[in-house]
């Protein structure tokens, strides 16, 4: 049996393992990358902590501590609040909200988790609080992070179009920032009616609702707009909040402007407010999501020993390796998907879309439609928990029962590999050939 059999299938037993004895994935993958790196690759301890990723476990870190200060201050209340105030009281337009705010800051350049790292927080803080699916929220912030990932002037759609050039082949900037916007928005208005949203139409805005708002019970008219006396006063701007509001505008300009590492920039204000409010600070730092960092530092450690031991690309050229070159369009996309759940959506594009130029020179398949079902297929299942998006949406859930969201978030991951490369296929590379 080769080595890379043998990786795969070790994934699998760890897969098994934490779903049927309820252990942390995340410390059985730490052990398996130690056993398969040493035993079965011959690396050195050195070469298995180079795969340790570093800048997602500061992110999951820094994040979910500053959340964690703003939803102690009441800083996040009051945000839901506004937002409520927002959209005149209509809850149901909420995840839209959501979706359209991470699409736009995508689309005019801003890294996808960067995105969802400044929005899922908080739309994740309004689901617990209006009792909207946390799965239908976390999902609408990353398709709108991905439906707006391709724009021509975004981080992925640059890459992958650089990529392209550089491989010489042709490309459509259009076509696929249009493939990922609409792909996306059509799941994300599937999964709204899937999971309630049309409900929430119907789901009138309650005073105790809007009191929990301001961080207390019942009282206060509510008018049309979702205003409410009580909780005008329960919301209102305090120092701390009006400094946790000051640092959150800092993240997103540290981020989107000056394109600095948000886990780092979200600790370095964490760390300014707690020096001027310790008290905030102590009950913060216990909200930091730990095991859900151990879970997913430890997956892409052994995602990153495949990679290092060549595993990736033996099933890369396996499928380069396929005679009918509609078949193998479809494997790359199914390879790009799979990997992309675990692992950095640009990286799995940048080495697949370079291993299908040999078949895709040969003119049988659409390089333009290939190129955008892959670019597709690797970052719809970013929802995965496994993905830095998905991983910061587990991090910002409030009051779930964190196994069981963390499941409903693997399931529906697997039901995007699954689904939407052939979907993305049949519709983008298919009928190019007719």
């Amino acid at each position: 049996m080769s080595a890379e059999l043998i990786s795969i299938l070790v994934l699998v037993v760890v897969f098994v393992i934490a779903t049927t004895r309820s252990i942390n994935m995340g410390a059985l993958a730490f052990a398996a990358a130690f056993g398969v790196g040493t035993l079965v690759a011959d690396m050195k301890t050195d070469d298995i902590f180079e795969g340790f990723p570093a800048s997602l476990f500061v992110v999951l870190v820094g994040v979910t501590f500053l959340f964690a200060i703003a939803r102690a201050n009441g800083t996040t209340d009051w945000l839901v609040y506004r937002a409520i105030r927002l959209v005149g009281g209509r809850i149901a337009l909420m995840p839209w909200v959501m979706f359209a705010i991470t699409g736009v800051l995508t689309a005019i350049g801003a890294v996808s988790p960067a995105a969802v790292a400044i929005v899922a927080p908080i739309a994740m803080g309004f689901a617990a609080k209006y009792r909207i699916s946390p799965l239908l929220m976390g999902v609408m912030v990353v398709h709108g992070a991905q439906a707006g990932g391709f724009s021509p002037i975004s981080i992925y759609g640059t890459i992958v179009n650089g990529i392209v050039a550089k491989e010489g082949l042709p490309g459509n900037e259009i076509v696929l920032f249009l493939a990922s916007l609409v792909v996306n928005l059509l799941i994300a208005a599937v999964v709204f009616v899937v999971l309630g949203g049309m409900k929430l139409a119907r789901q009138p805005l309650e005073a105790p609702a809007l009191a929990r708002a301001g961080g207390g019970g019942g009282g206060g008219g509510i008018g049309e707009d979702g205003s409410s006396d009580l909780t005008e006063e329960r919301v209102a701007l305090t120092a701390p909040r009006i400094a946790t509001l000051l640092g959150l505008a800092a993240l997103v300009t540290a981020a989107l402007v000056f394109d600095l590492d948000v886990g780092l920039a979200a600790i370095t204000v964490a760390v300014l407010l707690s020096v001027v409010w310790p008290e905030t600070s102590k009950q913060a730092i216990t909200q930091i999501t730990w095991p859900t960092v151990l879970l997913i530092c430890g997956i892409l450690t052994y995602v990153a020993v495949l990679q290092t031991m060549g595993t990736i690309k033996w099933a890369g050229d396996s499928v380069a390796g396929v005679g009918a070159p509609l078949l193998a369009a479809l494997l790359i996309c199914y390879i790009g998907a799979i990997v992309s759940a675990f692992a950095s959506s640009v990286g799995i594009m940048g080495a697949l879309i370079p291993l299908a130029v040999p078949f895709l020179l040969q003119g049988e398949v659409s390089a333009i439609g290939l190129i955008a079902a892959l670019a597709v297929s690797a970052t719809v299942v970013d929802v995965s928990p496994f993905s830095t998006n998905g991983a910061l949406v587990l991090a910002g859930a409030q009051d779930v029962d964190r196994d069981k969201f963390f499941k409903q978030l693997m399931v529906y991951g697997g039901i995007m590999v699954a689904a939407a490369p052939p979907l993305v296929w049949l519709a983008l590379v298919v009928p190019e050939i007719w």
